[in-house]
């Protein structure tokens, strides 16, 4: 009997240490008090603040600009990639799926200077295109662990019989694999555009001050304090981030069911 109740406790443990600071976060962005320590009534004045300040709603805009950019592009080549992993063999295909995963698992702060020497080696102007191929860099092992990870539970036979039955290779393509990975290339695009929007470390390194995003407006507003209008434009975020994870889960549960 103790052993279910200790399980649950450490559990429910775990998930108020993961949840409670956003709670507070999104209580104290509707809290009227500007220092936000004590509750002093409910309030939207920070929200309606957001509305009309200019520098974050530009970072804003310059963050959804790379984002989508971003994503779009590492989902087409990672999806390419995905699907050439899965339906070839050709020689160096374990040294690619090693380096992906490589890639995943490097701290954010070795690919951030390794970008960043890359970018001066090149002579690549820091701003937008920094930005970009570097989003990109990061958000490309994702989009194609989780559309390989969807098409290698398919059965090859299909492939085959679609072969006997007169389709090349561009029919199996355009009629089979990409209608298979549909839910998956979604949900690659939605977790890179998350991934996009929240990088903080490898973007301090690559970003000018000319296009600033917003991740980085607000870590350069919370250097002197956390303000309420910090807390609103965070709980967006945190909203936004919750909405892109669910639906990616959502499409990738698709197939169990």
């Amino acid at each position: 009997m103790i052993g279910p109740y200790l399980r649950g406790s450490f559990i429910s443990i775990i998930y108020g240490w993961l949840y409670i600071p956003i709670l507070i976060l999104i209580i104290n962005s509707f809290n009227i008090s500007k220092l936000g320590i004590h509750w002093q009534g409910f309030s939207t004045y920070w929200y309606r603040i957001l509305i009309n300040n200019d520098s974050l709603i530009q970072a804003s805009q310059n963050s959804l600009i790379i984002g989508f950019c971003s994503a779009s592009i590492a989902t087409i080549i990672g999806s390419l990639t995905a699907i050439s992993l899965y339906r070839y063999n050709f020689h160096g295909k374990q040294f690619v799926n090693s380096m992906l995963f490589t890639v995943m698992m490097s701290p954010d702060i070795v690919m951030a200077i390794s970008l960043l020497a890359l970018f001066i080696l090149l002579g690549i102007p820091l701003g937008f295109w920094s930005l970009l191929i570097a989003h990109i860099t990061f958000c490309l092992p994702f989009v194609v662990v989780t559309i390989y990870s969807w098409l290698k539970d398919f059965d090859m036979r299909m492939f085959e019989a679609a072969k006997d039955l007169g389709a090349n290779e561009i029919t199996i393509l355009n009629k089979i694999i990409l209608p298979l990975a549909i839910p998956a290339v979604a949900a690659g695009w939605l977790l890179s555009f998350t991934l996009s929007i929240d990088d903080v470390i490898v973007s301090s390194f690559v970003s000018s001050p000319n296009f600033e995003i917003l991740p980085l407006k607000i870590y350069s507003m919370v250097k002197v304090g956390v303000s309420p209008e910090v807390n609103a434009i965070t709980v967006i975020l945190v909203l936004i981030s919750l909405l892109l994870v669910v639906c990616s889960q959502f499409l990738l549960l698709k197939k169990i069911k």
